[in-house]
């Protein structure tokens, strides 16, 4: 008897460690459109071609606050198409791609990249799985009692794959993904964040003549039904932005690639979830603003 009730303490206290781990703070470190290139666009006045020591700079920073992960948002590289210069041979956009993903590796951990639209400008799907390394351009995963998403935007409204597409700006999360996704969330009782190149909580984009997600309000429904879900992170717009819908915290992080008109501080975001106190704080460098949220 005496051994069974020890046996029992010991079991008690193995799960009441196991919980205090998985509630541990967790920091992540955000970068989005790092637009990597070898060329500038001269009518857009993005500077693109300085990207390696920037995006090494960020890696160093991931490191030195021993990061769990890094976060890709979207448009790693930019495609050929320029706007005031000669687009130049569209071939040469893998070998691009390989060598952002090569200064990324330098960090001491996984990176999770979400699929941008500009990635899709002179890459197919597959070609932008294979120079990454991932399995997929939407799936999930679990870190430090965390549910993590990344979704797919990168479809026509025809839910075709946009692939070598020159350039768009509008996507959509098309029926089989927004199935997936309902399935994931429901399989899944931790607390939940989103990850998705173009936001879904800007109704409204010039360029895109309408949501740069075009069904954004369906997938907004999908997230606030499932209840576990308390932020989606997005990049594309270069600019930051915070908004809350239906209890989930909406956030826009500001573009790493330079702008030569007011050049750009080195920009990202450490992000750090603690899954007990409920609260999300977003620590920005350069021009992306600090935040300090409850969920």
């Amino acid at each position: 008897m005496l051994y069974r009730r020890i046996g029992w303490i010991a079991l008690v206290f193995v799960i009441a460690v196991g919980s205090w781990v998985l509630a541990e703070p967790i920091e992540l470190a955000f970068i989005a459109d790092i637009h990597a290139h070898d060329t500038n666009s001269p009518n857009e006045h993005k500077i693109m071609d300085d990207w390696p020591e920037r995006v090494a700079a960020f890696v160093d920073a991931a490191n030195a606050a021993s990061a769990a992960a890094v976060i890709d948002l979207g448009d790693l590289v930019n495609g050929c198409f320029v706007m005031g210069a000669e687009m130049g041979d569209p071939a040469r956009i893998p070998g691009i791609l390989d060598d952002a993903v090569a200064v990324l590796a330098a960090f001491d951990g996984p990176v999770h990249h979400v699929i941008g639209n500009h990635d899709v400008y002179d890459l197919s799907k597959e070609e932008f799985l294979a120079g990454t390394g991932q399995a997929a351009t939407y799936y999930s995963f679990d870190l430090g009692g965390v549910h993590f998403v990344v979704l797919d935007a990168q479809y026509d409204k025809n839910e075709n794959d946009y692939s070598h597409i020159v350039w768009m700006v509008q996507g959509l999360i098309p029926q089989v993904e927004l199935d997936w996704l309902v399935a994931d969330l429901a399989a899944s009782d931790l607390p939940t964040v989103v990850l998705v190149h173009q936001p879904l909580d800007a109704d409204f984009e010039l360029l895109a003549g309408g949501p740069s997600v075009f069904n954004n309000l369906a997938v907004r429904d999908v997230l606030a039904a499932d209840g576990d879900v308390f932020a989606v992170f997005s990049g594309h717009d270069h600019t930051a932005r915070y908004t809350e819908i239906d209890g989930i915290h909406y956030l826009t992080i500001a573009a790493m690639v330079n702008h030569d008109d007011e050049p750009t501080p080195l920009t990202w975001a450490m992000v750090t979830i603690d899954p007990e106190a409920r609260t999300l704080l977003i620590d920005g460098e350069g021009i992306q603003p600090d935040y300090e949220l409850t969920f």
